[in-house]
């Protein structure tokens, strides 16, 4: 998508400070962190969000929360973490590309918001 900063991110036209990159994903440090450890992980597909997921993302998918818990381990991460994922304006996504945030390093309250 053209206007999607985050395929710009993808394609090396926005910078940002990535902590892992591979066909399939790229995971990177929030500009805006909420947590000591607040991470994005991005499918490099374009997918708006979670509502606009077809079946045939049903492993893209799986494989992004499977690359959560490598980066949580290799982190360092062993008290928890939290992964959240916003659908929709109203949910507090703000940008048009499916994405998940990974938040660790202090405590988390619940409910979140």
């Amino acid at each position: 998508m053209p206007d999607c900063l985050f395929c710009k991110i993808v394609a090396g036209e926005v910078p940002a400070k990535k902590v892992f990159e591979n066909d399939d994903f790229v995971a990177f440090k929030d500009i805006n962190p909420q947590a000591p450890t607040h991470l994005l992980l991005i499918p490099t597909k374009h997918i708006p969000g979670l509502s606009s997921a077809e079946d045939a993302d049903a492993a893209i998918l799986g494989r992004l929360q499977l690359l959560a818990r490598d980066l949580a381990k290799q982190g360092g991460l062993s008290d928890g973490f939290r992964l959240v994922t916003n659908n929709g304006r109203g949910a507090g996504q703000t940008v048009d590309h499916i994405h998940y945030h990974l938040l660790a390093g202090r405590r988390l309250m619940w409910p979140p918001g």
